[in-house]
């Protein structure tokens, strides 16, 4: 762990480095790319020694795949192989070497390599074998038009920035990003017109990472002072289970979990902060002509401690593995694709038993939350004083819904997540069940939409969000021109 923060915190200078020296208009993408590679092989090798070669394993093979078997197929194989790798690695790490350890190991950036792995396989997939009518506008903005070098998938896959820890992107933001080919989309009229026009010179990121990294320290201590104080674990003990009432023992497992978030917020933030201090991750500028350092952010941490839904709470934390889980696995799943996307993503995280209880409560969760939202939130809204006590009502529920269904994620095991549930008596299992035999998941009211009830368990807004209205796209596809991708932009934006 003490390794992890202090290559983050040498990533975070070589950022500032790379930004001031190696700055596009001063050198070529080709010694940008050498150099980004370079410098993330040696953190992985200084942060875990000779098991970083696990990550050039991994990317070669899959590369060599894309290259041997062609695009029409090898966006299966490279899933099916880069997740086979990551599970296998997993196993022996968690089974023959240390189980139940939170230490920073060699498993964590091979998970964000294989978001990347999968991804960018799809994405050729899309760019290269599909029609373009059959594409999906998001599927379509990301499709990739020419294979990349090895060079430059080694650069996407190992970089310095994000190989510790993420977050993941787009391939053609982060090619975009090496090649110093941006502009910007900006709303200057209150009528609503957008203008568009290019920017001649990278906006300053300092004010975004000064403001990151506040909220690391932060994040840190709070963790190095509270977390400690409340264990997650404690929720199992017998002698609090026996003499606590059930309001204490609920409100101690929602600040107990709450207590567990603060070392994600560290990480992902530090990680965020270091690509922005890159000159990546620039979204253009709000409304009010403020800059927007969120293109790869992966959490928001005001919307997920206010959350008024389960919905909502998974829309703003690790919002870019839930983008990836849409983009492979929801839009293309044939059938059942919540439960696939659970599924895939319990696969993901890794092999403990307690990822696969979370992932599976999870599913009926949405589920339940998704009947009741779609059902009985409309009697609410018309009344501000009614909706706000509504929102007071869902915000408890919500984070004690959380909370329980994220024990066994923190506990690991069996035996001490099955002892919780039951010291539960299976509430909210058995609650989420009943709302899903009284209640239809579509909506049957006047004026509803169909598509209300299918919606993932992300937000399609977030997915435009983070898709339609980032800053740059690669023109990594000669046949396009970089006139045609602003147009694609500016319509997608006016949806």
């Amino acid at each position: 762990q003490v390794n992890f923060v202090v290559c983050q915190l040498f990533a975070l200078l070589a950022a500032i480095w790379f930004r001031t020296y190696l700055h596009s208009s001063k050198t070529s993408p080709f010694i940008r790319h050498v150099v980004a590679t370079l410098l993330g092989l040696y953190l992985a090798l200084f942060c875990f020694g000779w098991y970083a070669l696990h990550f050039v394993i991994q990317s070669g093979i899959s590369y060599y795949l894309m290259i041997i078997i062609g695009v029409e197929n090898m966006h299966k194989y490279c899933f099916v192989f880069a997740l086979g790798y990551l599970t296998v690695c997993q196993i022996t790490r968690v089974y023959i070497f240390d189980y139940g350890q939170y230490s920073a190991d060699f498993s964590g950036p091979m998970m964000i390599i294989t978001q990347k792995i999968t991804s960018l396989a799809f994405e050729i997939h899309d760019g290269m074998f599909r029609k373009n009518e059959d594409l999906t506008p998001s599927q379509r903005c990301l499709a990739v038009r020419r294979m990349p070098s090895l060079l430059e998938y080694l650069s996407y896959n190992c970089n310095f920035m994000g190989i510790l820890a993420g977050p993941l992107c787009s391939y053609k933001d982060y090619i975009t990003f090496i090649e110093g080919r941006s502009y910007q989309l900006q709303q200057s009229e209150a009528n609503g017109k957008e203008d568009t026009k290019y920017e001649q010179t990278d906006p300053s990121p300092n004010i975004a990472v000064a403001q990151k990294l506040l909220i690391c320290g932060l994040s840190l201590l709070f963790h190095m002072t509270i977390t400690k104080t409340l264990p997650v674990e404690y929720n199992i003990d017998e002698n609090f289970r026996a003499t606590a009432s059930w309001p204490v023992r609920f409100f101690y497992l929602y600040v107990s979990l709450m207590a567990a978030r603060p070392k994600y917020y560290f990480a992902w933030t530090l990680a965020d902060a270091i690509n922005n201090a890159a000159g990546f991750g620039f979204r253009g500028y709000d409304k009010n002509g403020v800059t927007r350092w969120d293109l790869i952010s992966n959490l928001r941490i005001q919307q997920i401690e206010s959350s008024t839904s389960f919905k909502m709470f998974l829309d703003n934390w690790n919002i870019q593995t839930a983008l990836w889980l849409k983009r492979v696995c929801y839009e293309r799943a044939t059938f059942s694709p919540t439960i696939q996307t659970f599924i895939l993503s319990a696969i993901w995280h890794g092999v403990y038993p307690g990822y696969y209880l979370t992932f599976l409560t999870g599913v009926l969760m949405t589920l339940a939350a998704r009947a009741i939202r779609n059902n009985i939130r409309h009697y609410f809204v018309e009344s501000p004083a009614v909706k706000l006590c509504y929102d007071i009502i869902t915000w408890m529920t919500t984070q004690v819904a959380i909370s329980y269904t994220v024990v066994p994620f923190v506990l690991l095991s069996v035996k001490p997540s099955f002892t919780f549930y039951s010291s539960c008596y299976f509430c909210l299992h058995i609650a989420s069940i009943l709302v899903l035999l009284v209640f239809p998941l579509k909506r049957t009211q006047k004026g509803s939409k169909k598509h209300e009830s299918v919606q993932p368990v992300w937000s399609k807004k977030l997915e435009e969000e983070n898709l339609l209205q980032k800053n740059s796209y690669s023109t990594t596809n000669n046949s396009f021109s970089q006139k045609e991708e602003i147009t694609c932009r500016y319509q997608a934006l006016k949806q």
